[in-house]
């Protein structure tokens, strides 16, 4: 099926970028600029617990109206902070906490993979964040998409088929024309029932101590980063990322 594959879509959070270790790293530079504690690690699992466990099904079932990803961030960390003890801190304070989901770090391989990639097929990000957001994120990483889908385009989150099949249709592509490649199982499967091409990445420090999703089989491809995808599918090695003969 590879063969046909002619673009590379990408989730984003856990698959390009570290999002707990860069909301816990921002979070402590909040405790040292603000002289603000808390258990930020716990504060990071319990966000992204929040939004993607309470929030985003509601709005998948109608029970809320449609909102872009850094409002449903906001309204699952204004209902976590008092449950934190975190209480007093200034609305400028808070906003910036919600925007460090803007300034997420990507995995040390993901820009020179997604660099080298690019030689072969267009790189997409497929993500569940609004395109402000991955456009911030994109410009503070270095990441070098060729396009952004964010769900705001098609006002539905994965793993709504609207949204892998919207790509889909926004590239003039057949779904078995593009692969999904991503490091959760669940993106995985909703594509690949869509008849998208999958490659599964993994992230096995995605979540800290608690690892990362380990792979149910049936994939495409199965990839340990980004750089490994890029020789699973016949790409050359960039002259920078060439070992040094000295070393």
């Amino acid at each position: 099926m590879t063969t046909t594959v002619r673009a590379l879509l990408f989730d984003v959070f856990g698959t390009v970028v570290d999002w707990r270790g860069s909301l816990v790293e921002g979070l402590q530079g909040l405790s040292a600029k603000h002289g603000v504690r808390g258990d930020w690690e716990r504060l990071a699992d319990a966000w992204r617990a929040e939004a993607y466990e309470a929030i985003l099904p509601q709005i998948a079932a109608r029970s809320l109206p449609w909102l872009p990803l850094d409002e449903v961030h906001r309204l699952a960390l204004d209902e976590l902070l008092p449950r934190h003890g975190l209480v007093g801190l200034t609305t400028a304070e808070v906003a910036w906490i919600n925007r460090l989901w803007h300034q997420l770090t990507p995995w040390p391989d993901a820009v020179p993979g997604l660099t080298r990639l690019r030689q072969g097929y267009p790189v997409c990000a497929l993500s569940n964040g609004n395109v402000s957001l991955l456009l911030d994120m994109a410009r503070h990483a270095g990441l070098p998409w060729d396009m952004l889908f964010g769900a705001d385009l098609f006002q539905r989150y994965k793993p709504a088929a609207e949204v892998y099949l919207g790509a889909c249709a926004l590239l003039d592509l057949q779904p078995e024309q593009v692969m999904l490649c991503a490091a959760h199982n669940g993106d995985l499967q909703a594509a690949k029932e869509l008849g998208l091409a999958t490659s599964f990445i993994q992230r096995p420090r995605e979540k800290g101590p608690a690892g990362g999703e380990v792979s149910s089989g049936g994939w495409d491809l199965e990839a340990s980063d980004l750089q490994d995808l890029a020789d699973q599918l016949g790409l050359p090695v960039l002259a920078g990322d060439q070992p040094d003969p000295d070393d």
